[in-house]
């Protein structure tokens, strides 16, 4: 998935938008979900992932889960509805999938820089925007993302709003693990490892990356305060044909606000960022 539309950033999470397909499938992405973009009901396009089979849609409640979680984080990232793509407008597309579950729809955006190792130096090497950054990497340090890294960033950039964009959680809970506990990334695992947190930090000395860390501190605990709030909405909108059993969904969760999780990401957050800035 490429490009997908953003809401403000300062937007509370709401009520979960349903929509239908409104013509045929435009384009499929040849990448790891093969994921496909079709305009919907609302005269808007988005790019859906969907149930590729009749077993449980773990890595769709992953991305369910993780948009859910960065709005309640206030991270930019796309907006989301779930999507019943009719049968009809499946013509042409041979990949296999599920006609009676809804897709999760992420909204297009134009004008957006996708990151890559070719692109990355685009970005503004600032305060803000290096703030932006370890406020994602935290994020995926909580929810234990795997797929954010030095290879594959996981991000855009909206040059109008001067923002990061974060996308693709389908590797939260260490790869849509929900029968083991969560376990802690490496520093190797993420985005604090890569050339783009790199070339951001350049304009900051440790003492600036500190400062900036402890006003994260701060939200963070913030955050994790209001994180029952986000898990009721997740268990209350979870569509019921992903078959995610309740009990594992809401076990998964709690674990998030655990509070030894909690504090062991901190902990292991800074451990990388002194790491990564020498």
């Amino acid at each position: 998935m490429q490009r997908e539309s953003v809401c403000n950033q300062e937007d509370k999470m709401m009520a979960m938008q349903t929509l239908y397909s409104a013509k045929r499938i435009e384009q499929q992405f040849h990448t790891g979900e093969e994921p496909v973009m079709v305009m919907c009901s609302d005269v808007n396009i988005y790019v859906c992932k969907y149930m590729r089979s009749s077993a449980t849609a773990y890595k769709l409640a992953c991305e369910f889960i993780g948009a859910k979680l960065a709005k309640a984080w206030h991270l930019t990232t796309p907006d989301i509805a779930l999507v019943t793509i009719r049968p009809a407008h499946w013509e042409g597309i041979s990949i296999s999938h599920s006609l009676s579950a809804p897709s999760i729809g992420f909204r297009w955006l134009d004008s957006v820089v996708d990151i890559t190792p070719s692109t990355y130096s685009k970005v503004p090497a600032n305060a803000e925007t290096l703030a932006q950054l370890m406020k994602i990497a935290l994020f995926d340090f909580w929810v234990a993302n795997e797929d954010r890294n030095a290879n594959n960033a996981n991000l855009m950039y909206n040059v109008a709003r001067e923002q990061l964009v974060s996308i693709d959680y389908g590797c939260i809970f260490n790869t849509a693990t929900f029968e083991y506990p969560l376990s802690q990334l490496t520093s190797t695992d993420t985005i604090l490892w890569s050339d783009l947190f790199h070339h951001l930090v350049q304009v900051a000395d440790r003492q600036m990356v500190l400062t900036l860390a402890d006003r994260l501190k701060a939200d963070y605990d913030e955050y994790l305060s209001q994180i029952s709030v986000a898990a009721e909405e997740i268990m209350d909108e979870m569509p019921k044909e992903w078959k995610v059993p309740a009990e594992t969904l809401k076990e998964k969760l709690n674990q998030l606000s655990d509070k030894h999780w909690t504090a062991a990401v901190w902990q292991n957050f800074v451990d990388c960022l002194n790491e990564n800035i020498g």
